[in-house]
């Protein structure tokens, strides 16, 4: 065999690489296992051993293997596998576009920036690209005539390389350089915070072109601590600050108004604004001092378009600020801060701090002390003179810690933060000044949280369900083709030692999606085995020896392999490129999975079969029950097509009917929300849990939120989905998420719980086990994503079998299948979301099922035309009707092969996979039964139709027969 000793070659070199990239990973479970066993259930004894183990060395002459290198080495597990934190992160790109234009307060500028924030909620393009359409628009529109180079627009001392002359398209191709490298500053600044938080294996990465950032933690449990770490600009801003005798009569105004007029502020028609404020309480240079529980009214009071209406000339443009937290000695309240500002907002003093370090006031309070820039310390001192014997406020983030009267001008730069702060606070604070300022805020729009024992749950169905899925396959496959079966399953064995060695060296992370891609994997290399097998029965059946339809085999099956193959790498590309997440590794792994498929079950199969066969042994391709199954086959389907067309017809009639008048359950991904999976004590009744839920959930209106409550997995387990507060992107709201969820579900929890244990479940207690977060903007873009997906999907498609096929019947065919088949699915899960036990939503783990549904469809789709192709050119003396029956009943023991063994596979994920993924692999069966049916009584039929040029002779009929009675007529 030619290539023989290339691909003999290949394959070592391959499976060393592979071996010295797995091995660390081996190595360090190997050592927590011994750690393990000799610590048990005690943590702290547990790293006392690790330790003590990681002192050793594993010398294999090649490599050497210790703990720590090989922890850092080994194969990455997703949040859902190990558990963990996921965050996406946006940078506040307005607030990079005022940092270039030196905080302009240019009308058309400002106009053109609330214009972008407004088409940014529904858009997926880029914020800088909408604003310079905006700023085209409003500026045309006005006539204003302003160039973007304009002194008061980006023509500014921060900008040295924009001229009185840059034309409009240099300027827009400068900021766009520029924001794109304030991002990637943001990108390192965080990477550095991460660092210093001590997260094992964190994976940060740019999303390509936007302005976020993901930041994957797996092991980290302290969701609060890391929104925290990750959204702080580390931006120290120092302000002068109003007090009481300013802003009283205002506050007073407004008092009256609210009492008036609350219901069109959004507030209970019987608040009473000046009692909240409880202003006689006040021991700080603060304006009010408000119960935690009323902060929320306070805000919506003071934003609300009445109350900005109101403001006298001179608090036009204050900023009403928090304290950071609680003072010492009232610790249900915040103080509420009145800041001087301005037009632009921009702080007197805004400089980066160039070092910070935890000390000590004279009292033994915890205190930061800290140096400023040069800038920052020449602003410092300038405002420290302006306001000797007044107070000044150090703000981070719009969070006031401190606001004391300042007693002497500071001319070094160097002053003290305090705050009443624990020793942890002090060095957070002091990791997130250290790092460096984010160039803007940031905001996290996206976040996943995955309990550990979640995480372990996940890993033993997943790894349950993989080890039911391989041991089937092994059993069907030996027992249908024998000693090929045999060989099949040795080059299965070597295709996932090198997907995991692959995996592993991309530094690729592994997820239970990608597990499922791996297991469907398995399934593509039983069809490729089938595929092959099948046509070396057919040789064999004809009278050829062993090794001539072994030969012809391989050969006549190559083109079918190759067109399979292509098409569902298709289908992975287009996930990867439009996927996020879970669904991208589920593409990365799908990808290499098709690659390593190819490589093994066509190339070193080839290579082990014919070393056989070349010796003279014998490799049978059949056992004695499946010798002549599907041989004498045949079925006129072509003739029953117009049945086939009806039952077609009413189910795609019945599903469109359906989603049009019940829809479908959407996931937060495209709606935008909150899930939170709660394990219980007990079992508990959804429609109950619903029922208090609401009530908790109610704004401050008296509107109720959208809330769902559903069991997940078992009667002790529920999903809980809200958009309660989902518009609001800042840590505070997802606390108040949160704690409004613990009260709503208190009854039902252990009567001693407390809201940090109930939000850090474990193994062995109550609360919530896994959380996701989508903001609507993200929601937004996964939604828009899924669907270009999909037209990408069928589009490629239509392409590819148009170019491989030469004829556009044959592309028709196969896209009316598959949209045939996208249809049904949709039907499916509109009809039944409301009634059966697992998720069925609509999210982009759905769009994934489908599009591998639709690569697996169209596999099968070109198995049929392949054969179709192939008897045009051989058997031109029959009739279209008998050449189509002849190709698809000649493929039937092929296509029954691997959508019985897929459908295996799935069914053993299905119900062994967890919950997680019932969804869809519910969607994976349906569209594997739907695919299967649909290559041969839509597709094929289809192309059929279109190809027949006149009434076709109606004597179908197999081959050789048809063609000595046709003769003979």
């Amino acid at each position: 065999m030619q290539g023989k000793g290339l691909i003999t070659i290949v394959a070592i070199v391959l499976g060393l690489i592979c071996l010295n990239e797995l091995l660390p990973t081996w190595y360090a479970s190997k050592i927590e296992r011994q750690a393990a066993a000799v610590a048990g259930d005690n943590p702290e004894k547990y790293q006392k051993e690790i330790a003590k183990l990681s002192k050793d060395t594993l010398n294999l002459g090649f490599t050497q293997l210790y703990y720590t290198k090989a922890k850092d080495k080994e194969m990455k597990l997703g949040l859902d596998l190990k558990g963990g934190i996921n965050v996406l992160l946006e940078i506040n790109q307005r607030d990079l576009v005022n940092d270039l234009t030196n905080y302009s307060t240019n009308p058309v500028l400002i106009e053109a920036l609330n214009k972008t924030d407004e088409v940014q909620k529904n858009s997926t393009k880029s914020y800088i690209d909408n604003f310079f359409e905006q700023f085209d628009a409003i500026n045309k529109a006005k006539g204003t005539n302003l160039k973007l180079a304009d002194p008061e627009l980006f023509g500014n001392t921060n900008l040295s390389e924009i001229k009185y002359n840059t034309t409009d398209d240099q300027v827009k191709s400068i900021i766009k350089r520029r924001i794109d490298l304030s991002v990637g500053t943001a990108f390192e600044v965080i990477r550095t915070r991460i660092d210093k938080m001590g997260a094992v294996q964190p994976n940060v990465q740019r999303v390509p072109g936007t302005a976020r950032i993901s930041v994957e933690m797996p092991g980290m449990k302290d969701i609060d601590k890391v929104k925290k770490m990750l959204q702080t600009s580390a931006k120290l801003q120092f302000w002068e600050v109003q007090q009481v005798p300013e802003v009283a009569p205002y506050f007073q105004t407004l008092g009256t108004i609210v009492a008036a007029k609350a219901d069109s502020m959004g507030v209970a028609k019987n608040t009473n604004f000046m009692n909240l404020l409880h202003i006689d309480k006040l021991r700080t240079n603060g304006v009010a001092n408000v119960k935690l529980s009323d902060t929320a009214v306070v805000n919506k009071i003071l934003n609300s378009k009445v109350a900005q209406s109101l403001r006298p000339a001179n608090i036009k443009y204050t900023q009403f600020m928090w304290g950071y937290k609680p003072e010492a000695n009232d610790p249900e309240s915040l103080v509420l801060y009145a800041i001087r500002s301005n037009i632009n907002q921009k702080a007197p003093v805004d400089g980066a701090v160039e070092s910070a370090n935890i000390s000590y006031d004279e009292l033994g309070r915890v205190v930061v002390d800290m140096q400023m820039d040069s800038k920052g310390a020449k602003e410092w001192k300038t405002l420290t003179e302006k306001n000797v014997g007044k107070p000044v406020a150090v703000t981070l983030d719009n969070r006031v810690y401190t606001a004391p009267n300042v007693v002497n001008a500071i001319p070094n730069g160097r002053t003290q933060i305090s705050g009443n702060f624990s020793q942890e606070e002090a060095k957070e604070l002091v990791d997130v000044l250290g790092a460096g300022k984010l160039p803007a805020g940031a905001k996290v729009v996206q976040a996943t949280q995955v309990g550990p024992s979640l995480g372990q749950e996940s890993i033993d169905a997943g790894m349950m369900s993989f080890a039911i899925a391989f041991l089937i396959i092994i059993a069907y496959i030996i027992f249908y083709y024998g000693g090929a079966g045999v060989y099949a399953v040795i080059a299965m064995m070597i295709n996932l030692f090198y997907i995991f060695g692959i995996m592993d060296s991309v530094d690729a992370t592994l997820t239970l999606p990608g597990i499922a891609g791996i297991v469907l994997t398995m399934a593509m290399a039983v069809d490729t085995n089938v595929i092959i097998y099948e046509r070396t029965k057919e040789e064999l059946f004809a009278g050829k020896s062993i090794l001539e339809a072994y030969k012809d085999g391989f050969k006549h099956a190559l083109n079918a392999i190759v067109d399979g193959h292509l098409t569902t790498l298709l289908t992975a590309g287009v996930l990867f490129l439009f996927g996020t997440g879970p669904i991208k590794g589920f593409a990365l792994t799908l990808g290499i999975g098709i690659l390593m498929t190819f490589f093994t079950s066509v190339l070193i199969s080839r290579v082990m079969i014919f070393s056989r066969l070349d010796k003279g042994k014998h490799l049978s391709v059949w056992t004695a029950p499946t010798k002549n199954m599907f041989r004498n086959t045949w079925i006129d389907f072509i003739g029953k097509r117009k049945y086939a067309y009806i039952i077609s017809a009413v189910l795609t009639v019945v599903s469109i009917a359906s989603i049009a008048i019940h829809g479908f359950k959407y996931g937060i991904d495209f709606t935008g929300g909150r899930n939170y999976v709660v394990r219980f004590d007990k079992a508990v009744n959804a429609e109950d849990i619903e029922g208090n839920l609401v009530k908790v959930f109610q704004t401050e209106d008296g509107k109720n939120s959208s809330v769902e409550a559903k069991t997940f997995g078992n009667d002790k387990q529920l999903k809980i989905s809200t958009d309660y507060l989902i518009g609001d992107e800042s840590l505070k709201a997802d606390q108040t998420v949160e704690q409004k969820l613990f009260t709503g579900l208190k009854s039902s929890l252990p009567a001693n719980m407390t809201l940090a244990d109930f939000k850090s479940a474990d193994k062995d207690h109550a609360g919530i086990i896994s959380s996701e977060k989508v903001g609507p903007t993200v929601a937004d873009d996964i939604q828009k994503h899924g669907i270009l997906a999909v037209v990408a999907a069928l589009a490629g498609i239509f392409i590819y079998i148009l170019v491989r096929f030469r004829k556009w019947q044959f592309s028709l065919g196969a896209v009316a299948a598959l949209f045939h088949d996208a249809v049904i699915i949709l039907g499916a899960y509109s009809l039944l979301h409301k009634f059966m036990p697992f998720n069925m939503e609509i999210n982009q783990d759905f769009v994934a099922a489908i599009l591998t549904v639709l690569g697996y469809s169209i596999n099968d789709t070109v198995i049929i035309f392949d054969r179709i192709r192939e008897y045009l050119k051989e058997k031109k003396s029959l009739t279209l009707a008998g050449l189509f029956d002849d190709s698809i009943s000649s493929t039937l023991g092929r296509t029954f092969n691997t959508s019985f063994t897929t459908i295996l596979v799935i069914l053993a994920i299905f119900i062994f996979g967890g919950d997680n993924l019932r969804g869809f692999m519910f969607a994976m069966l349906i569209g594997i039964a739907f695919g299967t049916y649909s290559s041969i009584f839509i597709a094929s039929a289809i192309a059929y139709d279109f190809l027949k040029t006149g009434k076709e002779d109606e004597v179908h009929g197999k081959s050789t027969t048809s063609k000595e009675v046709l003769a003979s007529k």
